[in-house]
């Protein structure tokens, strides 16, 4: 497995990470609805051409399988394929971030335990708690920075 940071986010590309993407919080983010997910899916195109750094994970064929966006330090987004979920691939990027781009802050659903735990495995502490997301949704957001990274 390869990441890179891409500077070139062709049509195809981000076609593929919006697979990722969708694939990943259907896996993951149990809490929404099949038109919900349809219509958070309509904004993701444009978060991935508009975020600072794109990393890109690609397996030995080329074929992306996960990726992380930053923005000002901070964790704006990070979706694996779910086939590679639990293999350190998270992780591994986040390790990165951290390292490459002093990533020090994200934000996580409340309702998805799972993310929440990697990320307090990786370091993270929740420091606030907002009832509704960013888009005015009821769906709990989480506010975390980083305390110590992780071994």
């Amino acid at each position: 497995m390869k990441y890179k940071e891409v500077q070139e986010r062709t049509p195809q590309l981000i076609q593929r990470l919006v697979e990722v993407w969708e694939e990943s919080v259907k896996a993951t983010h149990l809490f929404l609805s099949p038109g919900e997910i349809a219509e958070i899916k309509r904004y993701v195109p444009a978060a991935l051409e508009g975020v600072a750094h794109l990393v890109v994970a690609e397996r030995d064929d080329g074929m992306p399988v996960a990726f992380m966006g930053v923005q000002d330090r901070s964790l704006e987004m990070l979706f694996l394929s779910p086939e590679e979920r639990g293999k350190g691939l998270g992780g591994q990027l986040l390790r990165y971030g951290i390292q490459r781009y002093s990533v020090e802050s994200l934000t996580v659903n409340e309702q998805n335990p799972q993310a929440r735990g990697f990320y307090e495995h990786m370091g993270f502490r929740v420091y606030q708690r907002t009832a509704l997301d960013e888009q005015g949704m009821p769906y709990p957001i989480l506010y975390m920075r980083l305390e110590r990274p992780a071994p």
